[in-house]
């Protein structure tokens, strides 16, 4: 059984974001929730309630033990950018982005998959 649950439109980068994502993707849902709790990046709370969120859709949609919850996936997209302009020197203006961000969690009722790792990446050069 899968649940998702989503947030829209959080004003926090979405590279910040996918930093506190990508930790979370694969662990166990009490696990993951209590590593947010005390992760010091910004986005980590906004995903922590997003993944609470979906951890109680779960428990409505059916018999779903919250012990046996998985984040089955996790992705952040971009959202609109808010665009601003500051002064500066001389008359001049420099535009200031104010991203956004729709958070989405997937948790599952499955056995814990973490990734082994990342393959490496080819390095760039000629040989």
């Amino acid at each position: 059984m899968e649940a998702r649950a989503q947030a829209r439109y959080v004003r926090v980068t979405p590279m910040k974001a996918r930093r506190v994502v990508d930790v979370i993707r694969g662990m166990k849902a009490d696990e993951a929730a209590a590593l947010l709790e005390f992760a010091p990046q910004v986005a980590a709370e906004p995903v922590r309630k997003v993944l609470q969120s979906a951890m109680a859709n779960a428990a409505d949609l059916g018999d779903a033990d919250r012990e046996s919850l998985v984040v089955a996936q996790a992705y952040v997209d971009d959202g609109p950018t808010i665009k601003r302009f500051r002064p500066r020197a001389q008359g001049r203006a420099y535009r200031i982005n104010k991203r956004t961000c729709h958070i989405t969690v997937v948790v599952e009722d499955r056995a814990p998959v973490r990734p082994t790792g990342r393959p490496a990446r080819p390095r760039g050069g000629t040989r």
